[in-house]
C-alpha cells in the first residue's frame, strides 16, 4: 500500500509540475539582467545584450514557449527591481544562497563555478586572511564575493565597486593587490583582453556553500510557482537534448555545470 502510495503521489506532483508549466507557457515574460559581467551578460559592439545568460534565458524561453524580453539592470538593484515589478525573472548569474532565498525563489542551478583570487603576475601572495591581512582587496559589492570578504578578511584593507569591470582596472593601476570573483569571469578577463595579462590566480579555488551558495539560478517573486515550474522543467529539457551543451560550447572549453 505504502508502496503504491508513493508512486500515486510522484505520478501527482509529475502532473502537477506538467501542468505548472502549460499554465505558465505563452506568457510575456521580461527577464532582468546587468549587461556588465563578461562572459555571462554584457553589450555587443552594437549594444545588444549577449552573453552565456543571454542565451540560456533565450533557450529557456523558447522550451517554455515564453515571449521574452531583457530589461537591464545595475547588480545593486537588481532585487529590488524584480520585487518592484519591473521584470519577471532574473537570469545573472544570481548564486542561490540563503540569505537571497528570505527575499525571492529560485528555480535549480543552470551553472555552478567557485570563486578564486587573481593578482599581478610573480605576486606570490598567501591567500589566507592571515597572509593577506593589510593588503588591499577589491570584489563587486553586493555580491557572494564581497559578503565572503566582509566575513573573513576583516584585517584587510577591503574595495567595493558597482561593476567588475572597475575592480579590474584598480588592480592593474595596482591599487589592489587581489581581487576576488567568480573564476570564469577572471579567466575571460585574463585570457582575452589586454589589461588581464598583467595578472594571473592565485590561492585555491574557493566554493564553501554558506558564502557561495549551490550555484547560480533563476530568480523569481515568491509565490509564482508556475513561473519557477516552468523554468525548472526548462532547464532539465536543454540539459537533456544538448541545447546546454551547444550554449557551454559557444563559450567555455570546460564544463560549466
Amino acid at each position: 500500500m505504502k508502496k503504491l502510495f508513493a508512486i500515486a503521489a510522484a505520478a501527482a506532483i509529475s502532473i502537477g509540475l506538467a501542468t505548472a508549466g502549460a499554465d505558465a507557457a505563452g506568457k510575456k515574460v521580461r527577464i532582468g539582467t546587468e549587461g556588465a559581467y563578461p562572459p555571462f551578460n554584457f553589450y555587443d559592439s552594437d549594444k545588444n545584450l549577449v552573453g552565456f545568460d543571454v542565451d540560456i534565458a533565450k533557450a529557456l524561453c523558447e522550451r517554455a514557449g515564453f515571449e521574452c524580453t531583457f530589461v537591464a539592470q545595475d547588480w545593486d538593484g537588481i532585487i529590488p527591481g524584480l520585487l518592484a515589478k519591473k521584470y519577471d525573472a532574473i537570469i545573472a548569474s544570481m548564486s542561490i544562497t540563503e540569505e537571497r532565498k528570505k527575499r525571492v525563489d529560485f528555480t535549480g542551478k543552470y551553472y555552478n563555478t567557485p570563486a578564486r583570487f587573481i593578482a599581478s603576475k610573480g605576486n606570490k601572495l598567501d591567500t589566507s586572511p592571515a597572509g593577506m591581512k593589510g593588503k588591499n582587496i577589491g570584489a563587486q559589492r553586493s555580491t557572494t564575493h564581497s559578503s565572503y570578504l566582509e566575513d573573513n578578511y576583516g584585517g584587510s584593507n577591503l574595495k567595493f565597486y558597482a561593476t567588475q569591470d572597475e575592480a579590474n582596472l584598480d588592480l592593474v593601476s595596482g591599487r589592489l593587490d587581489a581581487i576576488l570573483a567568480d573564476s570564469i569571469v577572471l579567466w575571460e578577463w585574463m585570457e582575452k583582453t589586454d589589461d588581464g595579462k598583467c595578472c594571473e590566480f592565485v590561492g585555491a579555488t574557493i566554493n564553501d556553500v554558506k558564502w557561495f551558495g549551490e550555484g547560480a539560478g533563476i530568480a523569481i517573486r515568491k509565490g509564482e510557482g508556475d513561473l519557477k515550474a516552468a523554468f525548472d522543467k526548462a532547464i532539465k529539457e536543454i540539459r537533456a537534448d544538448g541545447t546546454y551543451k551547444k550554449i557551454n560550447d559557444k563559450y567555455f572549453p570546460f564544463d560549466v555545470y
